[in-house]
């Protein structure tokens, strides 16, 4: 799978981008030890204007130093909020597919009842109420994630609780635990692992509009607060808040490509097209 989703353009391309942004933020404490709030020269010095590459912000902090702490921050939601969503989806999607009945009823019109709030004022309603932190807007995406993953399984494992082999599990007496967690889950996979790059560039854009709009955690550095701290200056020091913006539209644009190369070598046939 992995041979068929790098021999695409698109993955390949989604791959390179996104391993700029790990790099970064894997190069940021090597880099950059003073971390991201150390100011390093005069306020809205522009990018090659002074010592710092990308320039500096309103208190004369380096953007490059901010950049690649921020792709720490920025990913860490990412992958943190999109992994709680898959075991929590992947949970109630798989018991609600593979009991059936009065289970699946109760827990679909749970979905449902979570879909129908919208996701991102829901997100912020959560933070609000437990104070920013990163801990709960991750907390907080997630929550408001799970909903597409539990439906989508549910879907896969009605087709696959069907099947022989899970029919064969059961007459020799496997527990309908063990049959979810070793057989149907397993073998249901394939499209979840799909929507889980969507996940990833949703919550990274979801904590970006969350710091935008002042409920970011105030102690860390990530693009969204960036982009929060250049509103005030967007006319006259506009790059403040376009660089950490640029970054946030190619870190989701590699995520969708890279989703887009995955469906691709999972689809054969949308392959061939």
């Amino acid at each position: 799978m992995l041979r068929r989703t790098l021999g695409t353009p698109k993955g390949i391309a989604g791959l390179a981008l996104l391993g700029i942004v790990v790099a970064m933020a894997a190069l940021a404490p090597i880099l950059f030890p003073m971390g991201p709030w150390a100011m390093v020269g005069r306020p809205y010095t522009w990018p090659g204007d002074g010592p710092a590459l990308l320039g500096t912000d309103v208190l004369g902090r380096d953007m490059t130093a901010a950049m690649f702490w921020g792709a720490q921050i920025s990913l860490l939601v990412g992958l943190v909020s999109a992994s709680v969503s898959l075991v929590i989806g992947i949970a109630v999607g798989a018991c609600a597919g593979y009991f059936g009945g009065r289970t699946d009823a109760v827990l679909m019109r749970f979905t449902d009842a979570v879909q129908t709030v919208p996701s991102f004022l829901f997100t912020i309603v959560i933070v609000a109420v437990a104070s920013p932190t990163i801990h709960s807007i991750v907390l907080a995406i997630s929550l408001v994630s799970w909903p597409a993953v539990a439906r989508l399984m549910r879907a896969e494992v009605l087709s696959v609780k069907k099947r022989e082999f899970v029919q064969s599990c059961r007459i020799i007496g496997m527990t309908d635990l063990r049959i979810i967690t070793t057989q149907v889950i397993p073998n249901a996979l394939s499209p979840v692992i799909v929507i889980a790059s969507v996940l990833v560039a949703t919550a990274i854009i979801t904590e970006a509009g969350l710091a935008f709009l002042g409920l970011g955690d105030p102690n860390v550095m990530s693009w969204g607060t960036m982009i929060n701290l250049g509103r005030p200056a967007i006319r006259t020091a506009w790059y403040i808040a376009l660089i950490p913006g640029g970054f946030v539209i190619l870190t989701v644009l590699a995520l969708n490509l890279l989703g887009d190369a995955i469906n691709d070598a999972f689809n054969p046939h949308l392959r061939k097209r």
